[in-house]
């Protein structure tokens, strides 16, 4: 239990992919202003980022690295995900056409997501991962619980952004703010928050 305890606030609050490690922008900016559309997104994301650990860390150790081919990781690793963000796209069309019609040109740019790409990269770094989590070992089991926890923070930050910015949107800000800048300076502040949970895990 400790040890899943500490996938989930590593993963969800301390290196969360958005606001800390600030990958996947452009989806977090762009479907944020809606919440249902935010939600969706991000259990999209959620979706392939927890098969894509499942897929691509045993492809990696147990096929790239017996047979010294590591240097294809990048390669192998975005041709999985493209595939997965292929299928689960099929599906959204197919039960959820407005949801579908709402994400637009994003949903194919999971593809290019590099808060995914950079989950996948980040579990096949076992010194890196042992570290951050305080574990002794590294298995498929940590690499799929950490990229299902990184989705789950990349969907929290996105759905907290578009609460955030529907109430921004009532609000009476100088016209300079408006629509972009107001948007950043509330990504700003979202960061901000997050760090905290960085600076209490140092202590």
């Amino acid at each position: 239990m400790g040890t899943f305890m500490m996938i989930l606030v590593m993963a969800v609050f301390v290196n969360n992919f958005v606001v800390v490690q600030f990958l996947g922008i452009c989806p977090f900016l762009g479907v944020s202003k809606s919440t249902p559309n935010a939600l969706g997104m991000g259990l999209a994301v959620t979706l392939v980022m927890t098969i894509t650990c499942l897929i691509t860390y045993p492809i990696y150790m147990y096929v790239l690295v017996p047979l010294e081919l590591e240097f294809l990781e990048i390669i192998v690793f975005i041709f999985v995900i493209a595939s997965l963000v292929q299928m689960i796209e099929r599906v959204i069309k197919k039960l959820s056409p407005p949801l579908y019609n709402a994400m637009g040109i994003y949903l194919p740019l999971i593809t290019t997501n590099c808060a995914v790409l950079g989950v996948a990269e980040l579990v096949i770094d076992k010194g890196q991962m042992m570290s951050l989590l305080h574990i002794s070992s590294m298995n498929v089991g940590v690499a799929v619980l950490y990229g299902l926890f990184a989705g789950l923070g990349f969907t929290l930050s996105i759905v907290i952004m578009s609460g955030l910015r529907g109430k921004v949107d009532r609000l009476q800000v100088a016209r300079s703010l408006k629509g972009f800048p107001i948007t950043m300076v509330t990504a700003s502040f979202m960061a901000m928050a997050f760090y905290i949970f960085n600076l209490v895990s140092i202590d």
